[in-house]
C-alpha cells in the first residue's frame, strides 16, 4: 500500500485554511464571536464562571478550552474559573449508571450552575443527545448558553443564544475551527480583564 505523499499533506492544511477562509467571509460569524466574547467578559466581571461540555475529540476540546482560562492564555495572569464538564469519573459514571448517558451534562449543570453563568456545548453534528439536554437545563436556570457545531447546527441552533456553525461538514475541520474559536474567546477576556500590567506576573 502506497503512503501518503507530501501532496497529500498540503492538501489537509489547504482544507484546514479553506474553512477559516469562509468563516473571515462572514461577517455575521465573526461578530457573533465578537459578541460572545463580550458576554464572557461581562460573566467574569460579575464573579460567574464558564462550564464547558462535549463528547469524544470534543470532550477533549472542552477541557483544553477550560484549561486555557485557568491557568493562563498569552501572558501570566490570576485564574479564570471555568470547569470541563467531562473529567470527573466519579459523577460521570455515577449520573450515566443512575440516570443515563444523555443526562451527564445535565445533572451537573442542575447541581453546579447559576444563572449568570456560562454554557459552551462543543457537537460537531449539532446533535449530541447530552449536549443538547444539557442546553435546555441551562436555559432553565438563567445561565447564557453558547453552541459550537458544523455546517447545519444540528438541534443546538434552536437552544443556544449564540451558536456559532462552523462552515464544513468534515468532523476534522470542525473541531480545528472550534479550538480557535475558543483560543480567541479567552485572548478576548484575557486581554479585557487583565491588560493592566499590575496583573502580568
Amino acid at each position: 500500500m502506497a503512503r501518503p505523499d507530501l501532496s497529500y499533506v498540503v492538501t489537509e492544511f489547504q482544507a484546514s485554511v479553506a474553512v477559516k477562509q469562509r468563516i473571515l467571509e462572514d461577517p455575521r460569524f465573526i461578530q457573533q464571536v465578537m459578541d460572545m466574547g463580550h458576554l464572557l467578559i461581562d460573566c467574569y466581571e460579575a464573579g460567574h464562571k464558564l462550564m464547558v461540555a462535549g463528547n469524544g475529540g470534543s470532550a477533549a476540546d472542552a477541557q483544553h478550552i477550560a484549561a486555557e482560562f485557568v491557568s493562563r492564555f498569552n501572558f501570566d495572569r490570576p485564574g479564570l474559573p471555568a470547569l470541563a464538564l467531562t473529567t470527573d469519573t466519579s459523577i460521570l459514571t455515577a449520573v450515566g449508571n443512575d440516570y443515563g448517558y444523555d443526562q451527564l451534562f445535565r445533572r451537573q449543570i442542575e447541581a453546579n450552575g447559576v444563572g449568570g453563568d456560562v454554557f459552551l456545548g462543543i457537537s460537531t453534528s449539532g446533535n449530541s443527545p447530552n449536549i443538547l439536554q444539557a442546553l435546555e437545563a441551562a436555559r432553565f436556570k438563567g445561565i447564557t448558553t453558547f453552541g459550537l457545531t458544523g455546517k447545519t447546527g444540528g438541534k443546538m441552533h434552536e437552544l443556544c443564544d449564540y451558536c456559532l456553525c462552523v462552515p464544513s461538514e468534515d468532523t476534522p475541520r470542525i473541531q480545528e475551527a472550534h479550538i480557535l474559536i475558543g483560543h480567541t474567546l479567552c485572548a478576548m477576556v484575557e486581554l479585557a480583564l487583565f491588560q493592566d500590567p499590575r496583573f502580568q506576573i
